[in-house]
């Protein structure tokens, strides 16, 4: 078993510039150039790795290292945690082209994925383990955790499915209200408060009044809504970004708002959204 071909390659981690600090004991199994090709990279072939880079001057990534072995305790050892200290792996983090710490990559069957490079929230890095186990798993190695959703996500999906929008928006309410920063709630509410709004629309009349009245607002925003829903995602910015560029004062801020809405609801690693955003910062200054 031989180490990545970019073993040799120089990492700036001009970051750890902080007065050391003496670390509690570190959770995870510790890799070292020694170990890692026959403990980690080839244990990859059947369960997932994920490797937590830590040093003695970044306590944000000693934080990391503790979420992350909660996580792995609550996931039943479905994947691996491996622990690198780049104070002393200096050859190691080379391979793992690491630039600062916290920083986390995984290794699905001997490939290298990086994962993030900061101090996430609990709940995000749980969603990006959920996402490194449902790779894995596509891939024949090791099995996906099965999601646990909340009582009010239970209530809201099954209003949902009797058509009970309004129901649904109500529980996705109630569950941020009690959880503010739960990106699915955020999500959910945004899908079904975009299916009570277009729920209420002749689609090929607004479609036909649109095209005949560009200047008009509120069939401009009700046209994006149903370009949004049919997945005309490109469409739909466009429209509303040609509405800003025309618009002045409290009409701009609304298509923006709605705009802003829209982006919600389109994965942030998608071009296109990452085209209109730039779009609507040059529409805007």
């Amino acid at each position: 078993m031989t180490l990545p071909s970019n073993f040799g390659r120089a990492i700036d981690l001009s970051a750890l510039g902080k007065p050391a600090v003496s670390p509690k004991v570190v959770a995870g199994r510790e890799v070292n150039t020694a170990n890692f090709a026959d403990d980690f990279l080839a244990a990859s072939r059947t369960k997932p790795v994920i490797l937590a880079c830590w040093s003695a001057k970044s306590p944000e990534s000693l934080k990391v290292v503790e979420v992350l072995s909660a996580l792995q305790s609550n996931d039943g050892d479905r994947w691996i945690l491996g622990t690198v200290n780049v104070d002393v792996e200096t050859q190691l983090i080379q391979a793992l082209q690491v630039r600062a710490v916290p920083y986390a990559v995984a290794l699905v069957a001997e490939q290298l994925v990086p994962l993030f490079e900061q101090n996430y929230p609990e709940a995000q890095i749980r969603m990006v383990i959920d996402k490194v186990l449902s790779i894995a798993a596509e891939q024949g190695i090791g099995a996906p955790v099965e999601a646990q959703l909340e009582p009010e996500e239970e209530e809201a999906h099954a209003a949902l499915e009797s058509g009970d929008f309004h129901g649904a928006e109500a529980a996705f309410k109630k569950l941020l209200a009690r959880k503010p920063q739960d990106t699915y709630a955020k999500l959910g509410l945004a899908q079904t408060q975009l299916l009570l709004r277009t729920s209420v629309l002749d689609a090929k009349t607004v479609v036909i009044n649109a095209e005949a009245q560009p200047d008009n607002l509120d069939l401009q925003i009700q046209c994006a809504d149903i370009e949004i829903a049919r997945g005309d995602v490109e469409s739909a910015f466009n429209r509303l970004l040609r509405c800003i560029r025309t618009c002045q004062g409290s009409e701009q801020a609304r298509v923006k708002t709605h705009l802003l809405e829209l982006f919600t609801l389109v994965d942030p690693a998608d071009p296109r959204l990452v085209k209109a955003r730039s779009a609507l910062a040059s529409a805007l200054f």
